[in-house]
């Protein structure tokens, strides 16, 4: 199951989950409240609610399943494995970000992006300086996709958690962390943080880019092996 990043469907997934669908695995993503097919459904109040939400819509699955969370969606998928373990088999975080926060200029570009009219050029400097490595391209698929009220609702549910409830899943819960080495949003240093927090049930990816920045839809190939790492590795499963 995967969780797309603040205020982004979950189509942002599309070719991890075909990707995933290929070597065998169920895989599916789902939007978070205030997005897509979820718009309608309130923003809950904190983290807790909001993991409490994704639970709710999960009752058919009936076993533990592989939760992927991409930015904030990997704070939902950490609360959601803190409030209830026993639902979740591993843990897969893209872009691990909530305790060593970004520099300010992508930080900025991060509110750019859904303040900016989309697929403007202002835009897409935004979208490029937060989610992208320096002088790499931003795919077309970046254009759209951004709900600005929900990520901003999704900034006070997180602002509203503290950090303790959700920074370290319990164990036995095992942890991936697959960052890029060049995020400016989510330093590694989080990652490296929350690796070093779990021992040796976690394992942390750092990668470089070839032409682009590994991304839940947008990367092909290298981006795509932590996810496959993560369903196939035994300590994972």
């Amino acid at each position: 199951m995967l969780l797309p990043s603040l205020g982004r469907p979950r189509t942002d997934f599309e070719l991890l989950v075909s990707a995933l669908e290929k070597t065998g695995r169920e895989a599916h993503a789902l939007d978070l409240p205030g997005v897509g097919d979820a718009a309608a459904r309130p923003v809950g109040a904190d983290l807790h609610a909001i993991a409490s939400d994704v639970v709710d819509r999960l009752g058919h699955v009936g076993r533990p399943f592989h939760l992927v969370g991409h930015a904030f969606g990997n704070r939902v998928a950490r609360c959601l494995a803190t409030d209830r373990p026993e639902l979740v088999a591993s843990l897969t975080l893209l872009g691990c970000g909530g305790k060593v926060p970004g520099d300010d200029a992508a930080r900025t570009a991060l509110v750019g992006c859904f303040t900016e009219s989309p697929g403007s050029r202002r835009h897409r400097k935004a979208v490029a300086t937060a989610f992208f490595a320096p002088g790499l391209h931003v795919p077309p698929s970046w254009d759209t996709g951004w709900w600005p009220e929900a990520a901003a609702a999704q900034g006070r549910a997180t602002e509203a958690t503290p950090l303790a409830d959700w920074w370290v899943p319990p164990a036995p819960v095992p942890v991936l962390a697959v960052v890029g080495a060049d995020d400016r949003i989510s330093p590694p240093a989080n990652a490296a943080d929350l690796v070093a927090s779990v021992g040796d049930r976690g394992r942390l990816v750092v990668r470089r880019p070839r032409r682009s920045r590994p991304s839940p839809r947008t990367a092909r190939g290298r981006g795509l092996r932590p996810a496959r790492t993560a369903v196939r590795d035994r300590s994972l499963t």
